[in-house]
């Protein structure tokens, strides 16, 4: 009998396992790299108009709120990202992250919206990867615009996304839509990545 309290992740029925496109004849640290990213706890914090306080006097698990375009404040377990003036996405693989939120982020001052089962979290990695993007980004990617811990709202092909450049050595960046729009989108990237040849990974 199905267990159907058991929850899917958002590219359950789309992201598959194995080499695809051009891959033949090349070796494997060359291929695109493509996954999901689950378990991910993801926290928007929005201050409210009314509120005095300055968010720059706010630190969340020791990280400062992002104060400016493109911000990323991070560590090996948390991304804060600025997506707006006093707003910023909390992500994160500690499980705790929430209740650390909530005991430094007061109620009267900011609205706090768990976002972690609306979203479709893909991560994209090899040096082509940034190939993929811009083929379906009008977003200004080029190294001296965009750089590591750097974030952005765009969109793909039509699809409103937030992309997060995690690391430059491996060219590595975090793609993160809404889940309404996850099949569609992951199909996007996969679709624009044939040309290169991409591993999907687990």
């Amino acid at each position: 009998m199905t267990n159907t309290n058991i929850a899917l992740s958002a590219l359950h029925d789309d992201h598959q396992i194995g080499n695809f496109g051009d891959y033949q004849n090349k070796e494997k640290q060359d291929l695109v790299k493509i996954k999901e990213l689950k378990n991910l706890s993801i926290i928007q914090i929005a201050k409210f108009k009314s509120s005095s306080i300055k968010t720059n006097s706010i630190q969340i698990n020791g990280l400062a709120f992002p104060q400016s375009y493109p911000t990323v404040s991070f560590n090996s377990e948390t991304r804060i990202l600025w997506t707006g003036p006093d707003i910023c996405i909390v992500v994160s693989s500690d499980k705790n992250i929430k209740e650390k939120i909530l005991q430094v982020v007061k109620e009267e001052d900011f609205a706090t919206t768990d976002l972690s089962h609306s979203r479709a979290v893909m991560e994209i990695s090899g040096k082509r990867s940034i190939d993929i993007l811009k083929k379906g980004t009008p977003l200004n990617l080029n190294s001296s615009e965009f750089k590591k811990n750097n974030c952005a709202n765009s969109s793909y092909n039509g699809i409103s996304f937030m992309v997060d450049f995690t690391d430059d050595k491996n060219i590595t960046f975090r793609l993160f839509c809404l889940r309404s729009f996850g099949g569609s989108f992951y199909h996007s990237i996969t679709d624009a990545a044939l040309e290169y040849g991409y591993v999907g990974e687990w």
